[in-house]
């Protein structure tokens, strides 16, 4: 399940990568990046690839929201052995033989 994990993590950092140079490429009110590349490339036209880009954010925001709740299923669990160090050290110990020791308070100097 670590390999998973692992392996789901990976793909979610690349797919925000992904994301944020497919955000930054898009044509907005200032012009964007988007201008530098649509003027020498016509053959797609700007419109499409205005189109392009959006369906592009869309899915990748799509497979980053899936991902991300996949992954919280596949998260590795700890060992039984580890986990519950606290009951093992409550067992260990007796209560009733652990002597109470005074403590006094100390007054602040002046």
């Amino acid at each position: 399940m670590q390999a998973a994990y692992i392996t789901l993590s990976v793909i979610i950092v690349i797919a925000s990568i992904l994301l944020t140079i497919v955000v930054l490429l898009q044509n907005s009110k200032g012009g964007g990046l988007a201008a530098n590349f649509a003027a020498g490339n016509q053959t797609f036209g700007v419109r499409q690839t205005a189109d392009f880009l959006e369906k592009a954010t869309w899915t990748l925001a799509g497979t980053i929201i899936v991902l991300c709740i996949v992954a919280t299923f596949v998260i590795p669990q700890k060992s039984s052995r580890h986990s519950n160090i606290k009951g093992q050290i409550e067992q260990s110990v007796p209560v009733e033989g652990v002597p109470e020791i005074p403590v006094t308070p100390v007054a602040p100097e002046e």
